[in-house]
């Protein structure tokens, strides 16, 4: 009986079947096969992960998961989660534990314990992790029944745990031991804490078990692990780096924008270089819009209670709606999308196929509700101005409006600097409603718009909403961080709900396709993302100021006013510096906040007409004639590079 160990790189071996993953690779290891065999972390058995430990089933294809397996990091950080509980346990007696999952960047923990944690407490714990790593206890897995599982959890005096056993169906459940700590969990481990990987505790905050802010704060300790010191070297300089390019930060730093608990939080104020910057999105949204065959439509802020009952928000999107206010008797709810205000406008006269397709676009402001734990800055708000657009069309017409939304969106995002980008392509779940050839048809569009743009994708089976397929478009920014912007996604749902309707060439009343399509997001989110990829560094052509003039001496305003009316004339946004401060300090400033130029005027300049000139990022330029200076700026702002 035998079972085939695949590596990694593809090499095969045949083993015993019925021994464990373990044993074939200490076998072979001794035998004098590839050394990596040692560093096995787990084993791939149908699809499914589980530990070195388990036994080899008869005939099967087995494959070996490694360091460099994209499965590893995942159970090396669940098992350094369970490490930190251990220690945590030790070192808190009484500490009550919650769950401790592998996220995208590392691992947590949430305990309740008696008394807040310090930074100092994350220092005790890592050391006594270290003792637990060099203890090097074996990851046991032990499979219980259900009632025994909340016999031993309750006398452990552990309800979080009970809690989720209670949830659990009749069955065997599966508890791991390392040492004298056990918890439930379905695995797969490490074979022992002492597997060699590094790790850091990073970070401790709130969290309310289960998310639910009406039961117990619990105290996350977030943390991370690698399997090579140099990764996490790598990952801590990240993360430095993402420290000092956050938009919270830097919006402060260089006076883009603010909250305001008076005003209420999530409710972003757009400073006047924020503003700045917004207004140059929004005039070339609107000039990309006109020039892509949209037209730009204007809604109101709010609307009745019997549209959001039409639209269907009030029976399945309440809980991020705003309460309603009364109005002549009235209920009005301020809205939460702008969809069914264009559905308004496409049914305030009968259509013909002869009109279709209809491109609406609107920078429309939208609010919905979010709990103030999950708020983020420009990220996560309350209130945020949507690029919304919607399509109309006819079945015949909806590839191309497809294929020609995809190439809107991926063009729109190269021109603020993205390339870097991944499809998401979620199809129908088993739940929804809409006509199935529709939704086939859809979905082939949206395929066929993915495969010719040449980009990589993936499909997410069944990942749709209710009421149509979709593609997201994620894009990368300088530090490799993803981000959600664009959604193309159709919508079978709110045509019915509205009765939508068309008169056809053979005079029939027939359905158009609705597709919705956001191409930067909300303008608040996307312009968290540019603060945070450009490190506010912003190309010349969004910098909120392009230009500082800065004259020398006070004899040489009258020549630096000059030079700065003529940067306006010329449509830049310039400034002029002629504080009582020695110029090294005011050059200093403007490096500071980021300005792309700087022109220093002083005795010589203002005798020969010219300009020094500064770059923010090669330093002195030397002195230049203006109309040399002026075109330059035009090519760069042009190429908006």
């Amino acid at each position: 009986m035998k079972s085939v160990l695949v590596t990694p790189g593809g090499s095969r071996y045949e083993v015993p079947a019925g021994i464990t993953g373990l044993e074939a690779v200490e076998n072979l290891v001794v035998e004098g096969k590839e050394k990596t065999l040692q560093q096995a972390v787990c084993l791939k058995i149908d699809g499914r992960l589980v530990d070195l430990k388990t036994r080899l089933p008869e005939g099967t294809e087995v494959f070996l998961v490694t360091p460099d397996s994209p499965e590893a990091l995942e159970v090396l950080r669940h098992s350094t989660s369970h490490i930190m509980a251990q220690a945590v346990t030790r070192l808190f007696p009484g500490a009550r534990l919650g769950i401790g999952p592998a996220i995208d960047d590392g691992f947590y923990y949430d305990f309740d314990l008696p008394q807040p944690l310090t930074p100092e407490d994350l220092e005790k714990i890592e050391a006594e992790m270290d003792k637990i790593i060099k203890e090097d206890y074996p990851f046991t897995r032990k499979e219980i029944s259900r009632e025994e599982a909340l016999a031993f959890f309750r006398e452990k005096g552990e309800e979080y745990k009970v809690e989720l056993v209670e949830e659990l169906p009749d069955g065997e459940i599966s508890l791991y031991q390392q040492g004298e700590f056990i918890d439930l969990c379905r695995g797969p481990h490490l074979p022992s804490t002492g597997y060699p990987a590094v790790f850091k505790l990073m970070s401790v905050a709130g969290a309310y078990w289960r998310g639910d802010s009406s039961r117990p704060m619990l105290q996350r300790i977030y943390g991370t692990a690698f399997f090579r010191r140099e990764d996490l070297k790598a990952h801590l300089e990240r993360l430095a780096e993402a420290a000092k390019r956050d938009h919270r930060k830097l919006g402060r730093e260089l006076d883009l924008f603010s909250t305001n608990e008076e005003i209420g939080a999530g409710l972003i104020l757009w400073h006047p270089k924020g503003g700045r910057i917004r207004q140059v999105v929004e005039d070339f949204w609107r000039k990309e819009h006109e020039k892509n065959g949209y037209e730009i439509i204007y809604s109101p802020h709010l609307g009745r209670g019997q549209l959001w009952e039409t639209s269907g928000h009030l029976g399945f999107y309440s809980e991020n709606m705003y309460s309603p206010m009364e109005i002549e008797g009235q209920e009005y709810y301020i809205k939460p999308m702008n969809c069914p205000f264009h559905i308004a406008i496409y049914k305030s006269r009968g259509r013909s196929y002869r009109e279709l397709p209809f491109r609406w676009a609107e920078l429309g402001t939208v609010y919905r509700y979010e709990r103030s734990g999950v708020l983020h800055g420009l990220l996560r708000v309350r209130g945020f101005t949507q690029d919304d657009a919607h399509i109309f069309c006819r079945p015949d017409q909806m590839p191309e409006e497809i294929d020609r939304v995809l190439a809107f969106s991926l063009n729109m995002l190269r021109a603020f600097g993205f390339e870097d980008f991944r499809l998401y392509l979620a199809t129908r779940p088993e739940k929804s409603v809409g006509d199935e050839e529709r939704w086939e048809a859809a979905t082939a569009a949206l395929q066929a718009a993915m495969e010719k743009s040449g980009l990589p994708y993936e499909v997410d089976e069944g990942g749709g909403a209710f009421y149509g397929p979709k593609i997201d478009i994620k894009i990368n920014d300088a530090l490799g961080r993803e981000w959600q912007c664009s959604t193309i996604q159709f919508d079978f749902n709110l045509p019915e709900r509205f009765g939508m309707t068309y008169t056809a060439q053979d005079g029939t009343d027939q359905q158009p396709y609705m597709i919705h399509r956001a191409l930067l997001g909300s303008l608040e989110r996307f312009f968290g993302v540019l603060i945070e990829h450009y490190g506010g560094a912003f190309p010349l052509w969004l910098a909120p100021v392009q230009v500082v003039v800065l004259p020398v001496l006070p004899a040489n305003q009258e020549y630096a006013g000059e030079i700065y009316d003529w940067l306006r004339e010329n449509g830049f946004r310039a400034e002029l510096d002629s504080r009582n401060e020695k110029i090294g300090y005011r050059i200093r400033e403007a490096q500071l906040q980021k300005v792309p130029y700087m022109l220093v005027v002083g005795e010589k300049e203002a005798a020969s007409g010219q300009i020094a000139v500064r770059s923010r990022k090669e330093g002195n330029l030397g002195v230049w004639d203006r109309e040399k200076f002026l075109a330059k700026l035009k090519e760069e702002a042009e190429s908006k590079k």
